[in-house]
């Protein structure tokens, strides 16, 4: 679970990070000591107020950077996501509610939060439960973004997962940048924050503000209905040893959700399975006699995709996991008779 997945330091920078931040000691970590970090990450990323900039890149030089802010003002809750490279877009959350925009494409979507997002406050902490699949071993001191940092290795118990490196602030406990490593400990993909600053005054209005101005953009407010696998006519034929389903909702197809959201539409589902720390998507969508399609397997960084048809069905699974955990879980996963 890197800090954002999907906004994407290069490799000759991650190699002088490591060596920069060369760990002083290795120790595993007491189980007091490992809940105390993962309690002060969660609260880091969803108490503090905090902007910055971060980095995000793959084994393969792949490189992106966005701007990312989050501000608490009593119980409100207000980020923002702005990327800096590639095609122009936007992300704006108000408490549950989720703005996306492509201004080149003149395009919002206006969502209501049920699944996992690469929000800030989601994907920079842990899951407690992350450690009955993980070791969490102290790996020393670091800095980042001329922060002190604490240095913490969550190392898998099986390979249906992969290790991942994190760096917590010292004085806070925000997480600073996380690495996702392969069996080997080669690192796959590094995101973390070049420039930060904790503890900023809270900025609504930068928020509010732009969701507001709407004005000549059009609008697609995708319908998501909390369902069920089991009620839509799917089950496991055996569990994915580790992970559990986080959440499930009818939404658009993918060819449904690139119209106007005008009549009746052919409804997907979607599902997301996670181990606290690991999270796996899977999207089913009713074939398109219409559409020529090829299984297909894909990599980037530490996300991998498999896509191919299951019965009169399109199957597509996406995560920061090995490929034959995905495969796993497309194998488990059965028609209802």
């Amino acid at each position: 679970m890197p800090l954002l997945p999907l906004l994407p330091l290069t490799a000759a920078a991650a190699d002088a990070a490591g060596a920069a931040d060369a760990p002083d000691a290795v120790s595993v970590a007491t189980p007091s000591d490992a809940q105390g970090w993962l309690a002060r990450m969660r609260a880091a990323a969803s108490g503090r107020n905090y902007q910055g900039t971060m980095m995000y890149v793959t084994a393969g030089g792949a490189m992106s950077s966005s701007r990312v802010a989050h501000f608490c003002v009593g119980n409100q809750v207000y980020e923002r996501i702005e990327t800096l490279d590639g095609r122009p877009r936007q992300v704006y959350r108000h408490n549950e509610r989720v703005h996306t925009v492509w201004p080149r494409a003149g395009l919002v979507m206006i969502e209501q939060r049920k699944l996992p997002s690469v929000l800030p406050s989601v994907t920079q902490s842990v899951d407690p439960s992350a450690l009955l699949q993980y070791a969490l071993r102290d790996e020393g001191e670091g800095r980042v973004a001329g922060r002190d940092a604490r240095v913490l290795l969550l190392q898998p118990r099986d390979a249906l997962r992969y290790a991942q490196r994190v760096w917590a602030d010292r004085e806070t406990g925000l997480m600073l940048r996380a690495e996702v490593l392969d069996g080997a400990g080669a690192v796959l993909e590094s995101t973390g924050f070049s420039s930060v600053e904790i503890g900023v005054r809270a900025q609504p209005e930068s928020v509010l503000q732009p969701i507001r101005q709407l004005a000549g953009l059009r609008v697609l407010r995708p319908a998501q209905v909390a369902t069920a696998l089991e009620d839509e006519g799917w089950v496991l034929a055996q569990p994915l040893p580790g992970f559990w389903l986080t959440a499930c909702v009818k939404r658009p197809a993918s060819s449904a959700a690139a119209g106007d959201g005008q009549g009746q539409q052919p409804e997907g589902l979607q599902a997301v399975f996670s181990d606290g720390l690991t999270h796996v998507s899977l999207f089913i969508e009713p074939l398109d006699s219409e559409r020529q399609r090829k299984p297909l397997r894909t990599q980037f960084g530490a996300t991998h995709s498999l896509s191919a048809p299951k019965g009169d069905f399109w199957l597509t699974l996406v995560g920061d996991a090995p490929l034959d955990t995905l495969q796993s879980l497309f194998d488990a996963l059965q028609r209802r008779p």
